[in-house]
């Protein structure tokens, strides 16, 4: 009897943490989300099982029904996955695996880094997030490979919606609080947001900086602890990440690089502010709805913010309606990404029966 084709989706990474990462496999990977393609997820517990998963159970499905492809959203697809060749399809966040060595812990190095590089060699289709991240990965890719997009639909995740209609207005005298969401390590470059807010200080804004995210690797935690104006909060719950950023005026985001980066786009549900590096993958996600700055040089930074969000009266006002406006441009855009994936895939399902 003839097996039923099936999609396996990789999900072997998610585990008690829910970042960006995770988010992206449960919302744009889960049975509900690809329906009504038929979807098994393959889970594990704990690193060890992961790699089990990586390396010996999803190629063992594959090899058991030759009808079935697999999904890998999260970590990059195993050697032993990638070598079944078009029926793998990797999602691709970003390139830093590659590019950003230097940030890497000696896992990303060891595990995946190699993983990576292997996939993109050999596999002739790829999903990604962004326009900006698919230049990125035309670098590396096979040169036939297809490379899809597949942006994310940002929900409101932290249930902010209900502020998007609140005037954030700043007066001196009162703090300002700018908030950042995301793993603290070298990549996100929160010292230069820490800057940021110590430039402002300088220049009669008493500006308090609030990190969420889950305490990393690298030397940015005992750096950013021994600021008196920053506060480090760690991994949060949606609820307390919800409190915080209705007490934030402003989310601020100072990475080296990104591949997408959903929290400007994710504070953007709420009507926050956001003020971003001016890197490319921002320019495209954002536009004229995001303040670029230059996280090298804060002073300068601290000036454009003034500029633009606390001198003019209706700075904050003008920066929700801003921020409603590109999601409804994103989200349009996601949508259509979602119909084509879909489409394709069954499409590609029903040439393997």
């Amino acid at each position: 009897m003839a097996q039923s084709p099936v999609i396996h989706v990789d999900e072997s990474h998610l585990g008690r943490y829910v970042t960006g990462l995770e988010r992206i496999t449960l919302e744009l990977f889960s049975a509900e989300a690809l329906a009504p393609l038929p979807v098994e997820p393959l889970r594990a517990s704990g690193t060890r099982g992961m790699i089990v998963a990586q390396t010996v159970r999803l190629p063992a499905r594959l090899a058991a029904n030759r009808r079935s492809l697999a999904l890998c959203p999260g970590f990059p697809p195993s050697i032993p996955v990638s070598l079944f060749g078009d029926r793998v399809i990797p999602y691709i966040h970003d390139t830093f695996l590659l590019t950003r060595k230097q940030d890497l812990n000696w896992r990303a190095q060891t595990y995946m880094a190699p993983a990576f590089r292997f996939a993109l060699r050999r596999l002739p289709w790829l999903l990604v997030n962004s326009e900006t991240t698919r230049d990125e990965v035309s670098r590396f890719a096979r040169p036939d490979a297809e490379i899809s997009l597949y942006r994310p639909c940002v929900r409101d995740v932290f249930g902010i919606a209900h502020q998007a209609g609140r005037a954030r207005i700043w007066s001196k005298g009162q703090a300002l609080r700018l908030i950042a969401i995301g793993t603290v390590e070298p990549r996100k470059n929160l010292r230069a947001a820490a800057a940021v807010a110590a430039a402002l200080q300088a220049a009669g804004v008493d500006a308090r900086l609030d990190i969420v995210g889950r305490l990393g690797w690298g030397n940015e935690v005992e750096a950013l602890k021994a600021l008196p104006h920053v506060t480090l909060h760690g991994y949060q719950p949606a609820d307390r990440v919800r409190e915080l950023i209705a007490a934030a005026h402003a989310l601020i985001t100072t990475s080296h690089d990104e591949g997408l980066g959903l929290a400007p786009l994710e504070a953007q549900q709420g009507g926050l502010a956001t003020i971003v590096a001016d890197i490319k993958v921002f320019r495209e996600a954002l536009g004229a709805s995001g303040l670029l700055i230059d996280p090298a040089r804060p002073d300068e930074a601290a000036l454009r913010i003034r500029a633009r969000l606390i001198d003019p009266p209706d700075g904050f006002v003008a920066a929700a309606e801003l921020a409603k406006a590109n999601l409804d441009r994103w989200n349009s855009a996601a949508d259509r990404d979602k119909a084509q994936l879909i489409e394709r895939l069954a499409a590609k399902l029903a040439a393997r029966g």
